[in-house]
């Protein structure tokens, strides 16, 4: 059962509406100047609960295009164990969906233009929309500045209701593919998707194995077939290096256990600048022109 605090109240309105092209106008910006999408994912809430929004900064100032925020959860089944003992800890905290709104909607105070995707799982936007009414999930992330929704046990093919509500709030559906997509599978994640699609690089959860680069590169042009939208890759690419690899053949680089694992023993008063420079690597390795 899902850890989720049960203090549940309603997102309060925010002064920003959510800018359904966000996602769109800066993967544009970057194909436009031959540059890659960098996106990294940090769990909510963690290591500190009142860190995040600091976090959120610092990677945009340093060079982040996307940020991909998770929502804690008890029963992860996608991330390794760096993810899963950060949404522990976030749990352990407090923090479930109505905080991480929270934190968008602050962070959206300051920064109006780095696209913002949720993560997680069906749970914790089941029982949201339990206790505020159908449709609550998507009325509120859009209220609080979210531009994309990622929910891991939602495949394409049995949530196209949720896909249509997301956008018809101006929120981006995103959907992971794997190495064992049908060419079905595919097709359909390229009909109900928007901002982008995620492929997962490896056969199994998040940090786990050796990335194969080669494979990552004969299974792009196949996505491409059936998806119009940028491909961004992930799990597996822990340095500048791997990054780097993987940009050269797809439209964005998703990083997200080694940089968790970089920030889970820092004290609080060096957190945003560990993510800063943990960013600012990444950046450069994409950045450098190709020898």
């Amino acid at each position: 059962m899902n850890a989720v605090p049960s203090t549940l109240a309603p997102a309060a309105s925010a002064s920003t509406s959510p800018a359904t092209d966000r996602i769109a106008e800066r993967f544009a910006r970057l194909a436009a100047e031959g540059r890659k999408a960098l996106i990294p994912y940090v769990t909510a809430g963690d290591p500190f609960a009142d860190a995040t929004v600091d976090i959120l900064h610092a990677m945009a100032g340093a060079g982040a295009d996307v940020i991909e925020i998770g929502v804690p959860f008890s029963d992860p089944m996608a991330d390794g164990p760096v993810i899963q003992k950060a949404g522990e800890r976030s749990l352990s905290r407090g923090i479930g969906l109505v905080q991480v709104l929270d934190m968008v909607r602050r962070f959206r105070q300051d920064d109006r233009r780095t696209p913002v995707v949720l993560m997680g799982y069906a749970n914790p936007v089941e029982r949201y929309e339990l206790a505020h009414g159908e449709g609550a999930f998507s009325r509120d992330a859009a209220a609080a500045g979210v531009d994309g929704v990622l929910v891991v046990d939602y495949p394409p093919e049995e949530c196209e209701v949720f896909a249509a509500r997301l956008k018809a709030h101006g929120l981006a559906p995103i959907f992971l593919l794997a190495p064992t997509s049908s060419d079905e599978r595919i097709a359909q994640a390229g009909r109900v998707a928007a901002g982008y699609v995620y492929y997962v690089s490896l056969k199994g959860v998040t940090g786990a194995g050796h990335l194969d680069t080669a494979a990552v590169a004969q299974m792009i042009p196949r996505i491409r077939r059936h998806v119009a939208l940028p491909v961004g890759v992930g799990f597996g690419i822990r340095d500048g290096a791997t990054a780097r690899a993987v940009a050269d053949v797809s439209d964005a680089v998703v990083i997200g256990s080694a940089l968790v694992q970089a920030l889970e023993n820092e004290p609080r008063e060096r957190v945003a600048a560990t993510a800063a420079a943990f960013i600012a690597d990444i950046r450069q390795a994409l950045d450098r022109p190709a020898a």
